[in-house]
């Protein structure tokens, strides 16, 4: 019983921590784009529209940069089954 409750414990924190990431990756996103001139791309690029328009965008380059770090994440805790010996 006490395994079956760490290891909820543990899928929650992983989950807490996804969230985490995810979130600051967004946030990373929604930052660099305000770096980006958008006079020549939209019409009226102080619009309500277009920054439904960059939060999209923050949104979706956010998952993908948080997808990757959490994949490597992953990734390089299952290095250690491959250097375990016996």
């Amino acid at each position: 019983m006490d395994d079956e409750a760490s290891a909820f414990a543990l899928a929650g924190w992983d989950g807490l921590f996804s969230i985490f990431v995810t979130l600051g990756c967004v946030l990373v996103a929604w930052m660099l784009l305000q770096e980006i001139n958008f006079d020549k791309i939209l019409r009226q690029p102080r619009s309500p529209r277009a920054r439904v328009l960059q939060l999209l965008i923050a949104v979706g380059l956010g998952h993908l940069v948080a997808r990757f770090v959490l994949d490597y994440w992953s990734w390089v805790g299952t290095l250690k089954w491959l250097f375990r010996s016996g």
